[in-house]
């Protein structure tokens, strides 16, 4: 009888594995490949080196206004002394802490939904969009529990940025969903209806939509009803973005197999359970990239409300660089500006990354 003796499996070569592995397969695996990869090396190398000097080694950090800007690099001393302005506007000075304890409990609230092992994620999500709004109001706007109150003409800066932005995406989601299942409902007037809205929404600018809610909106309303500027500007973006995420949601709706409305009918469960038990849940699950699109382009156009004049960050920065005592660092403010979005719209798109995989069930091609 052959005897069979097992041989150890053998390493892979050297130059497939590790470093010089992932050079070969990512940078230099064809020859297009590696004229590219030498164009864009050379272009680090152009573009590095003075960009490092600008923002790093010729800047100025220390000082109190710009006399203390004495070299040819950036001036950051204006972000340092105008920070406040940039973070919250014209919101009183002795009122800001209760701008920080919105900030710590909006950390608080969505920080532990990053990650898979922390407790309680489901309570942290039902929370955000229940709780957390009416405490924040109630910080930010004062007037009750002692509080003093603040007009919202003084609110500004990247809290502004950020309050337009949450309340338009916990907002337009839900109508959105709604919109896109009456687009698809069988009965005439409501499809009609839906099809109207997201038709007339998508088809003007934010810009328009901003200016007729900021002028036109209060002739509608019956004579003594008003609503403040911010009130008028939120109504307009959620309803400008719901119109978008109608859309959105509406192709994953149309993606589920028809055998999955099938399946839903046969196990006799009426229209609201099939869509909120089997079909909208798959239909969310497929378009999370188009979702987290919508939600940064929100995030981004809410610079926008800056012609019906709110100062959000942009704002901010743009009122601060006219100031003779600040003259020639706009550079520097916008700089400090595009940061702040690319760190929160970066966080989102890596936050809808990791939601994909994790929901990864087979659809994925």
């Amino acid at each position: 009888m052959t005897n069979f003796r097992e041989i150890a499996d053998m390493p892979p070569p050297a130059n497939t594995v590790g470093v010089v592995g992932w050079v070969r397969k990512n940078l230099i695996s064809t020859p297009m490949n590696a004229l590219f990869t030498f164009i864009g090396l050379y272009l680090v190398y152009l573009l590095l080196p003075p960009l490092l000097d600008w923002t790093v080694f010729s800047a100025n950090f220390a000082g109190e206004d710009q006399t203390a800007c004495t070299g040819t690099g950036a001036c950051w001393v204006f972000i340092k002394a105008r920070i406040t302005l940039f973070m919250y506007g014209f919101y009183p000075s002795e009122e800001y802490w209760r701008m920080n304890l919105v900030f710590a409990l909006l950390a608080a609230t969505f920080l532990p939904q990053f990650f898979d092992a922390f407790p309680y994620k489901k309570v942290f999500g039902i929370f955000s969009v229940t709780g957390f709004p009416i405490i924040a109001y109630i910080l930010i706007s004062g007037g009750m529990l002692g509080l003093e109150h603040v007009e919202t003409d003084r609110w500004g800066g990247l809290s502004l940025t950020l309050i337009l932005s949450f309340v338009g995406i916990v907002a337009a989601l839900p109508i959105g969903v709604v919109l896109a299942l009456g687009r698809r409902s069988s009965m005439p007037v409501i499809r009609t209806m839906c099809i109207v809205f997201i038709e007339l929404w998508r088809g003007v600018p934010l810009i328009s939509v901003l200016f007729m809610a900021s002028v036109m909106l209060p002739l509608f309303l019956p004579e003594g009803v008003t609503f403040n500027k911010l009130a008028r500007a939120m109504i307009g973006i959620v309803m400008f973005q719901s119109a978008y995420m109608a859309e959105v949601i509406r192709g994953g709706l149309q993606a589920i197999p028809k055998g999955q409305y099938e399946a839903a009918s046969a196990l006799g469960l009426s229209y609201w359970k099939s869509m909120s038990f089997i079909v909208l849940p798959q239909a969310m699950k497929l378009v999370i990239p188009g979702i987290v699109n919508t939600f940064i382009a929100l995030f981004k156009d809410t610079t926008l409300v800056l012609i019906i004049g709110l100062f959000d960050i942009l704002g901010s920065v743009q009122s601060a660089i006219v100031d003779p005592v600040w003259r020639g660092v706009s550079t520097e403010g916008y700089v400090f500006a595009a940061m702040c979005f690319w760190v929160f719209c970066f966080s989102m798109s890596r936050y809808s990354m990791a939601l994909e995989r994790k929901l990864h069930t087979g659809h994925k091609r």
